[in-house]
C-alpha cells in the first residue's frame, strides 16, 4: 500500500518569523499541496537557550495569517509535536546507535576543535579530526577528573552518500571527508539537530522535506542516520534563500521584515504575491492567496539562485 505524501514545516520558535521563513513555509506548503499530500507542522524548540514557549502559538498564528494550513501536527495543547517534549524518542535512537558501537564521548574544547579540525568540509564547515575516537577508558577517566563534560559523537564510515535533490539535482558526499564525526548529544545533555530531525521525520512519516539550501549539506548525514535507524528516506527538495541587498540571508534580526512588522503595514495577499513573484511562480506582482498558487507551482520555476530583497514599499504594491 502506497503511503500518502507527507511534507512538513518545522520552524524554530526562537523569535518572530521573517519574510525568509514565510518564503520557505509557502514553498513547502505549495510543494505538498500540488502533489495532493498532507502537511505537518512541527516546532523545533530543542535548544532551551534560544527557543521560548511564547513564540510557538504566535508562529502558528502567523502561518494561518498568511493562509497556510496543516493537516496534522502542532495545535494548542498538543505539545507532542514540539521537540522539547520528544526527548525520549531521541534517547531511544541514541541508544540504538550506541548499541552498534558507533557513539563515543568527545572532550574537546572549542579551542581544541578549531586547532584539530580539518580546514573545511564540502559546505565550508570545519571537519572534526576524530581525535577523541580512540581514547582509552583511562584517558577518558582522566579528562572527566579534570571536570570535562563530554559531547557525544557518532563515528562515520568512509562511505559515499548519494541522492537526487528535487531542486538541486544529483548530490554526493563522502561522510568521513566532508562532514566527519558529528555530534549527536551536546555536553549539556541536549540532543543535536541532526539526530532529532532524523528521528522526527522518520517517526512522523515525513517523506517530503522542503527547506533552504543552507541545510543541503546536512542531508547526507541524515540519510545515513535514517538508514542506520531503519527509517524510510524522504525525498529532499532544497530552495533558494531570500537575501538582503548586501547578500546576507535574512534573519530574525531583520526586524523590519518580521511578520509582526508586516502585519502592521500590509495584507497577507500582498505578502504572498511578493513571495510568489520572488519564487518565479507569477510573472508580475499581484495580490494572491496561497491556494491560488497551487496550480502554478513547479521546481523548474523556482530554480536555484538566491533572491535579493531590497527595501519594500508595501503601500505602493
Amino acid at each position: 500500500m502506497t503511503k500518502p505524501i507527507r511534507g512538513r514545516f518545522a520552524p524554530s520558535p526562537s523569535g518572530r518569523m521573517h519574510l525568509g521563513n514565510l518564503f520557505a513555509a509557502l514553498l513547502a506548503w505549495l510543494d505538498v499541496r500540488s502533489l495532493g499530500g498532507e502537511m505537518l507542522l512541527r516546532m523545533e524548540d530543542l535548544d532551551p537557550d534560544r527557543c521560548k514557549p511564547a513564540y510557538t502559538p504566535q508562529l502558528a498564528e502567523d502561518l494561518r495569517w498568511l493562509g497556510l494550513d496543516w493537516d496534522l501536527g502542532w495545535q494548542e495543547g498538543q505539545d507532542e509535536y514540539c521537540q522539547s517534549y520528544r526527548t525520549e524518542f531521541y534517547a531511544e535512537a541514541f541508544r540504538a546507535l550506541e548499541g552498534e558501537g558507533l557513539v563515543y564521548p568527545c572532550y574537546c574544547s572549542r579551542k581544541e576543535l578549531l586547532a584539530a579540525s580539518a580546514p573545511h568540509g564540502s559546505d565550508g564547515a570545519r571537519v572534526y579530526s576524530g581525535r577523541c575516537r580512540g581514547l582509552s577508558p583511562a584517558e577518558r577517566a582522566a579528562l572527566e577528573a579534570q571536570g570535562r563534560r563530554p559531547a557525544w559523537r557518532i563515528a562515520v564510515p568512509e562511505e559515499t552518500i548519494s541522492f537526487t535533490d528535487g531542486n538541486f539535482g544529483p548530490q554526493s558526499e563522502v561522510l568521513s571527508r566532508d562532514c566527519g564525526d558529528f555530534i549527536l548529544r551536546r555536553s549539556d545533555g541536549v540532543y543535536a539537530y541532526q539526530l532529532a530531525v532524523t528521528a522526527d521525520d522518520g517517526l512522523m512519516g515525513v517523506n517530503r522535506v522542503v527547506r533552504g539550501w543552507d541545510l543541503l549539506s546536512s542531508t547526507p548525514r541524515q540519510i545515513w542516520l535514517m538508514e542506520r535507524l531503519g527509517y524510510a528516506v524522504p525525498t529532499y527538495c532544497h530552495l533558494p534563500l531570500l537575501c538582503s541587498g548586501e547578500g546576507r540571508r535574512l534573519a530574525k534580526r531583520d526586524r523590519d521584515l518580521d511578520v509582526g512588522a508586516l502585519r502592521r503595514v500590509t495584507t497577507p495577499e500582498k505578502v504572498t504575491g511578493f513571495l510568489a513573484r520572488a519564487a518565479g511562480l507569477i510573472d508580475r506582482f499581484e495580490a494572491v492567496s496561497p491556494r491560488e498558487l497551487i496550480g502554478e507551482f513547479s521546481w523548474e520555476r523556482v530554480g536555484r539562485a538566491d533572491r535579493v530583497v531590497e527595501e519594500i514599499d508595501w503601500a505602493s504594491l
